[in-house]
């Protein structure tokens, strides 16, 4: 059965975490919601996120995850970046072979990790810069979800392209979304004129 992590900080954009937990466990993808600190996270919109366990108690146990997501989200980017062992345990992943996920301002995370180098990405608008700056091989790309196969790397905008990141990872994970997708009116949004 396919497996996913969903690493939640404090600070993250809550639309971000979530979105992917709810669309994974519509699709039967077992997901775990991991606090990077403790299970009780509060976002950056004030809303207190309860998460099944914390990076403490899975340690190690992260490699085993077919793939580990990173909602964005400025304090929680930061967070994510800074933490030295999950940086080992990314960086692991990546050399296993193992798919990686991060959006809005998350590639942050991804590029002092060094996840991002010689490989395609995209980000919240300006957060490449900052991004550039740490991480110069790799390769920025405006569109809404951006795959490097490569890299084993999914990267995607922000908020408003959450659905269209989950969407994205489970298909590549070998999870067809298109019977869920329709469920929740996704192609309805897709082909309105606003």
């Amino acid at each position: 059965m396919t497996k996913v992590a969903v690493m939640i900080a404090p600070g993250c954009e809550e639309i971000e975490a979530l979105t992917p937990v709810d669309v994974f466990r519509r699709l039967g993808i077992e997901t775990i919601m991991i606090g990077l600190d403790d299970r009780q996270v509060m976002g950056a919109h004030q809303i207190n996120l309860t998460c099944d366990t914390s990076l403490a108690e899975v340690g190690s146990g992260l490699l085993s995850y077919d793939c580990v997501v990173f909602p964005g989200g400025s304090g929680g980017a930061r967070a994510l970046r800074d933490n030295d062992q999950l940086m080992e345990l990314m960086q692991q992943r990546q050399r296993s072979g193992a798919w990686n996920a991060a959006m809005c301002a998350a590639p942050i995370a991804f590029a002092r990790y060094g996840l991002l180098d010689n490989h395609d990405y995209t980000c919240y608008p300006g957060v490449d810069q900052e991004i550039t700056q740490v991480a110069p091989s790799g390769r920025f790309h405006e569109d809404i979800t951006v795959v490097d196969e490569g890299g084993k790397l999914i990267t995607s905008r922000g908020p408003a392209t959450a659905l269209a990141f989950a969407y994205c990872i489970a298909g590549v994970l070998g999870v067809d979304p298109s019977e869920v997708s329709h469920q929740m009116l996704y192609p309805y949004l897709l082909s309105q004129n606003h």
